[in-house]
């Protein structure tokens, strides 16, 4: 039975589920009708951060045109241009016994691409959520419904996996950010431009 989790808990993954190592994580949303005339195109990043918050390089971000990081521990399965149907709109795969020792905390966000341009924000998205899956049993773990609690943000840190005292948790944050991935990834240490 999965963990359903609000914004702003934690929850152990590998001290609750030995042997854990390999997990998918799901990321989903639904766009509200509305007459724009632009389509949405919502995509999944995942930030490795040490333990300054920030990434080591470049190759610590991973998105839909850089989708593996962490010597190949993180893999993004791939971009989903329309967010259509049930389920997993976007999948990222992580080997938690692999990740490199320096990542301390993956970062996982949702972002509306060309938000600004496209006058779109997460006031016109609904049914956004993580869930995080044991890759070898199929089983939900955990999943966070972030509900609707934004309006004009462009982006959203949606959760983290991190690290503690040698085990892994995972912790439902739901930060809304205007700005878009840039405003992100520049906190996170990368250099935008």
């Amino acid at each position: 039975m999965a963990i359903s989790l609000s914004k702003g808990q934690k929850v152990d993954l590998t001290k609750t589920n030995p042997g854990l190592s390999k997990v998918i994580v799901g990321l989903g949303w639904d766009t509200n009708k509305y007459d724009g005339g632009n389509a949405f195109d919502l995509d999944a990043s995942v930030f490795l951060l040490d333990a300054a918050g920030k990434c080591a390089s470049e190759k610590d971000f991973i998105f839909y045109n850089q989708l593996q990081g962490g010597n190949g521990s993180v893999v993004h399965t791939g971009d989903n241009r329309t967010g259509e149907g049930d389920g997993d709109d976007e999948q990222v795969n992580v080997n938690l016994s692999a990740v490199p020792a320096i990542v301390e905390r993956i970062s996982f966000v949702i972002t509306i691409h060309d938000a600004e341009s496209r006058g779109q924000n997460f006031g016109q998205v609904s049914n956004s959520f993580v869930r995080i899956v044991n890759e070898e049993t199929n089983e939900e773990i955990t999943r966070y419904d972030l509900g609707e609690d934004f309006s004009i943000e462009t982006a959203i840190i949606v959760g983290e996996l991190y690290r503690h005292n040698g085990e892994w948790k995972f912790s439902a944050v739901g930060s809304g950010y205007q700005g878009g991935l840039a405003r992100i990834a520049t906190d996170f240490g990368l250099q935008v431009g």
